[in-house]
């Protein structure tokens, strides 16, 4: 259906769910805006028997996982401060959103557009700081419009990631961006060049920033529900290729390994779907890096400095305190609050608010159930990815390969750091979780209507 056949809160929903796409790489408060409102258009929706929520492969474990992380607030020995850490399960929202509204093949690919359109902000954002801004050390590293550094690769990582699957599974050929296309694009170049002026000169900084994000939500939700010319066949190409050598050129400015080792496992994803020759690159890779040696990765190619003797200790502190207390472990958010009672005396820092990996996070916070439970839920929606990209890759499932991907990447990263408990990370990852499912969701009501026909 396009979009002249939609009803009003349709492409309201639409317009919303792209606006998230873009600004979950830029602004938690824009994209948290986005999604309060774009769910609540769904939930009218559901009311007026527009939509309906339909059972997903996932929902048993999203349940399991959200029931024992309540349960393990309760038990927490500060039950409200864990109460309000585990307000982020309503993140999860996105991913029922995610999958309502992109049923329909131009929509995710639009929507994809969108959280092209972010990355390339995100990643033109850190640029523009390390180069003009003093991010340049590894004490101060580039965080585009984010609060922290950690974040932004995470980020820039899976736009990466994204934008690789999007170039390598294409179905026509490259072409030259449209003239609407450089026009825009100018334009973008030049509001980040007004914004880092402003920041340089410590004048209506944050002003600046928040007029830039709310140019990048108008823009999203535009791409995503306009009927005209623009966006074209070939923009989400050139949003993509854009996209790819901006995010490696901020990936590897950030100094930040576990993004980077993500990012090898995600680009790997996508050369065993796409030519499982192109991994033969991977040796080529190395040596390049060991002849050119640059110097932001020769520095960070160790495993004695602080910061990995630190990890190194904080593993073993949250193994101390899975035995303590392995079934509802120490509470949602009270890592920080009890690791100086596990804390080893060798370990460079007193505290830290995470225990930099996914599973020991989650097993020392709420339990090993609650990690069993973490597993099914992301070895379900990666297998489910796996099968959908399986039916065909260079037609609307090439997006099945795509989260396929970045869901690699961001498992991997996850070894090295607690991305999962980062807001802006899980919400880009729940909705690039949510198209296989929506993939599946318009295969399969084509099929029916088909066979009543």
């Amino acid at each position: 259906m396009g979009n002249g056949g939609r009803s009003g809160l349709e492409r309201a929903q639409l317009g919303l769910t792209a606006a998230v796409a873009a600004t979950c790489l830029v602004s938690i408060f824009a994209a948290q805006i986005a999604l309060t409102l774009a769910v609540g258009v769904y939930l009218a929706r559901i009311l007026q028997r527009r939509a309906r929520f339909e059972h997903l492969a996932l929902d048993a474990p999203i349940l399991a996982f959200s029931i024992w992380t309540l349960l393990s607030a309760s038990f927490s020995p500060d039950p409200v401060a864990s109460h309000e850490s585990a307000k982020k399960l309503v993140l999860f929202a996105l991913f029922y959103l995610g999958v309502d509204t992109l049923r329909v093949e131009g929509d995710r690919e639009r929507v994809v557009d969108a959280a092209l359109l972010g990355g390339v902000v995100l990643a033109a954002g850190s640029l523009l700081q390390y180069y003009f801004l003093g991010f340049d050390t590894l004490d101060k590293r580039p965080r585009s419009f984010l609060g922290h550094y950690m974040t932004a690769s995470g980020l820039v990582m899976g736009a990466m990631v994204l934008a690789a699957a999007r170039l390598a599974f294409r179905r026509a050929p490259l072409r030259p961006p449209s003239r609407a296309d450089l026009v825009r694009l100018a334009g973008l170049a030049a509001a980040l060049g007004v914004v880092t002026l402003l920041g340089a000169a410590d004048v209506f900084a944050v002003e600046g920033e928040r007029l830039l994000v709310a140019a990048l939500v108008a823009a999203a939700a535009y791409i995503a529900v306009s009927r005209g010319p623009w966006p074209a066949a070939g923009t989400g190409t050139t949003l993509a290729a854009l996209a790819l050598p901006l995010s490696a050129w901020a990936l590897l400015l950030s100094r930040t390994r576990n993004a980077w080792l993500g990012t090898v496992v995600g680009l790997a994803v996508v050369a065993l779907l796409r030519a499982p020759r192109a991994l033969l690159l991977l040796p080529a890779a190395v040596a390049a890096v060991l002849v050119l040696r640059p110097a932001p990765v020769i520095e960070r190619l160790t495993v004695t400095d602080a910061s990995s003797r630190d990890r190194y200790y904080m593993w073993q502190a949250g193994i101390d305190m899975i035995l303590d207390k392995p079934v509802f472990g120490q509470g949602p958010g009270m890592i920080l609050v009890r690791y100086p009672s596990y804390r080893w005396e060798e370990a460079p820092n007193p505290q830290t608010p995470h225990l930099h990996d996914n599973a020991l996070q989650i097993a020392a916070e709420r339990g090993l159930p609650c990690l069993a439970m973490w597993l099914w839920l992301v070895a379900a929606a990666m297998a489910d990815a796996y099968r959908e990209a399986r039916r065909g890759l260079f037609g609307a499932g090439w997006v099945a390969g795509g989260a396929l991907a970045v869901l690699a990447a961001v498992m991997t990263a996850g070894l090295f750091e607690y991305n999962f408990g980062d807001s802006e990370v899980l919400m880009f990852t729940l909705l690039v979780a949510a198209m296989p499912y929506a993939l599946r969701r318009e295969r399969e009501r084509a099929a029916a209507a088909g066979a009543a026909a």
